[in-house]
């Protein structure tokens, strides 16, 4: 795995923690009970994801994850479990790491992808981290561990994530707890990381992708860092990319079919997006942009021309953001990611009655595309129709998968068309997944108050009792 000590920790302790909706799950002590059942990983990992964004900050893009997502579906049905969920996010961190939590669950940093020169090469890290999880590393890693109490296994848990963000802060904490826990954890990972390469270029190959392009990013990868020293990335910390593991990668590549695939327009577009979406100063990345277009210094000059349009959008420059993006629908008219910047820049203009005319346009082309759903809702609501967003948002979540972002878009647009307890209800989801259970409680508390009908009642009593024996079990 590509993650530093501290994270690999953590994902130890993910399994650890005990799964308040199945109370049958084995003792992790006990050597013979390795193993876990699928529905037992999605509640471990849906559990880490909710600690998760109590700690880090995970991008939510939605064209983003759209993309990271639909590469990562690729990907996982040329994999051995071609059948199963997995969910792809996004860190908004510049370090260069990606890391696999049980469960199906990827994430990838934003300085990662940045790093990357071509498709194959994102696809690389992906198959990697596929990998680990479709070869079950955690379950063999954890066969010996002891099992934690669960007030021991959430404050090292917290410990860990916090190490991601204060370093210093997380590492003493850890070192007051159970170092040896992370010790062991370290001791299983070299034979992992060569497994998940191996499996990983066959996952790459079967997908069409270059399978040489996994010793292509571990070479420039380590060329990029030859000069930090002791500061290296996390995706270096452990495993560092020797040349016999890059010679490991290049011979086992040279057996497999070459692929040669012209990277996809898409993921340019979703660089040039993660370039501007990062930045600090968007009027130095527009600046940025317009000096590399100027100088030819580009892999795609639509990409170069889309994050200068969403640089300058950023930058409130939304007349010659429109005039660029005018320029790149001449050519490709009906490319959603353009639609979408032209929508974006139109309600940031305050031509919401525009903004509208765009969305509807390309919901015609993609309906039931979970980004332009979303930005339709923003738009709906700037046009002062929260009625017509709620229930656009709610058709889509009958049949989409729900997010934070959806969820807290749902609860505006309700709280809006006078519709109370829902908007509490939803509001309730939004903190749950981010791991604010106490918020959550108290959001379920209001809708019941304002609940109108039986049904509704008995749908938020039980979902409020299961969010009350999560808190419960959580002060044991």
């Amino acid at each position: 795995m590509y993650a530093p000590r501290l994270f690999a920790a953590a994902l130890l302790l993910a399994w650890m923690l005990p799964a308040p909706a199945d109370p049958s799950l084995p003792d992790l002590g006990d050597a013979s009970a390795t193993a876990i059942s699928p529905h037992q990983e999605e509640v471990l990992g849906r559990e880490f994801m909710r600690e998760a964004r109590r700690h880090l900050h995970i991008l939510d893009d939605p064209l983003l994850n759209e993309y990271l997502s639909s590469l990562g579906a690729r990907l996982v049905s040329n994999s051995d479990e071609a059948g199963r969920t997995f969910t792809f996010f996004l860190v908004d961190d510049p370090t260069i790491n990606a890391f696999a939590v049980p469960g199906g669950f990827i994430g990838v940093d934003s300085g990662l992808v940045l790093l990357t020169r071509s498709e194959s090469e994102l696809a690389a890290v992906l198959a990697h981290e596929i990998s680990h999880i479709t070869q079950h590393h955690m379950a063999r890693a954890i066969a010996d561990a002891k099992r934690l109490t669960i007030p021991t296994a959430a404050a090292l848990l917290a410990a860990i994530l916090l190490a991601t963000q204060n370093p210093e802060a997380g590492s003493a904490a850890i070192a007051a707890s159970q170092a040896g826990i992370v010790q062991h954890r370290i001791n299983f990972t070299r034979g992992d990381e060569e497994e998940a390469d191996r499996v990983g270029i066959g996952v790459l190959a079967r997908s069409g992708y270059n399978p040489y392009a996994m010793a292509d990013f571990f070479e420039r990868m380590a060329q990029a860092t030859r000069y930090q020293g002791l500061n290296l990335p996390p995706f270096l910390l452990d495993h560092p990319v020797t040349t016999a593991r890059i010679a490991d990668a290049r011979a086992r590549a040279a057996r497999l079919p070459v692929a040669h695939p012209r990277d996809r327009l898409v993921y340019y577009l979703a660089r040039a997006r993660l370039d501007v979406l990062v930045s600090q100063d968007p009027a130095a990345t527009a600046r940025h942009f317009r000096k590399r277009i100027a100088a030819g210094d580009y892999q795609r000059a639509e990409a170069a021309h889309y994050g200068y349009a969403l640089a300058l959008i950023r930058a409130g420059d939304y007349a010659q953001a429109l005039d660029q993006i005018a320029r790149l629908l001449r050519k490709d008219p009906d490319r959603v990611e353009y639609l979408m910047a032209r929508a974006q820049a139109q309600l940031d203009a305050g031509r919401t009655a525009a903004a509208l005319a765009t969305c509807a346009y390309a919901a015609r082309l993609y309906p039931d595309f979970y980004p332009l759903t979303i930005e339709y809702g923003h738009a709906l609501l700037n046009a002062g129709e929260p009625d017509r967003a709620r229930r656009l948002l709610l058709a889509y979540l009958r049949t989409g998968r729900p997010d934070p972002m959806l969820y807290s878009l749902i609860a505006r647009a309700a709280s809006r068309a006078g519709f109370v307890s829902e908007s509490h209800e939803f509001q309730a989801e939004f903190y749950y997944l981010n791991g604010a259970l106490h918020p959550a409680i108290g959001q379920l508390e209001q809708a019941l108050k304002a609940a109108t009908t039986t049904i509704q009642r008995e749908r938020i009593q039980a979902r409020l009792a299961q969010f009350k024996r999560e808190a419960k079990d959580k002060q044991r």
